[in-house]
């Protein structure tokens, strides 16, 4: 499955209860991300598949959805069911929702 064929949602119809994948370099998560998010860089998931729940579907974002897509692509081709947040986090930040940062005040880099 190409990048460009990943089944997406936009952040309106995003589950309250969704497991979301933040697939952001570590300083971009660290200025701002998703309550609740699991945060796993997109160079790391290789390596750290087995974090990833067995069953049930994956949201996975990134910054404006490019490596979310490609993510979320791999996922479904390995047998995961991932579905692309679209627009990513700067949808989420323009649709008002919830933001934390690990130091400051947080924002989408």
């Amino acid at each position: 499955m190409q990048p460009d064929q990943v089944p997406s949602v936009e952040i309106a119809d995003l589950p309250a209860d969704a497991m979301l994948l933040d697939v952001r370099e570590h300083d971009e998560w660290a200025a701002g991300h998703a309550p609740g998010a699991k945060h796993v860089p997109m160079y790391e998931l290789p390596g750290r598949l087995d974090e990833l729940p067995a069953d049930g579907t994956v949201y996975v974002v990134c910054r404006s959805a490019v490596r979310s897509a490609r993510v979320a692509a791999y996922l479904n081709a390995g047998g995961w069911d991932a579905v692309n947040v679209a627009g990513g986090m700067r949808a989420w930040l323009a649709d008002g929702r919830e933001l934390v940062a690990d130091h400051g005040e947080p924002l989408v880099i």
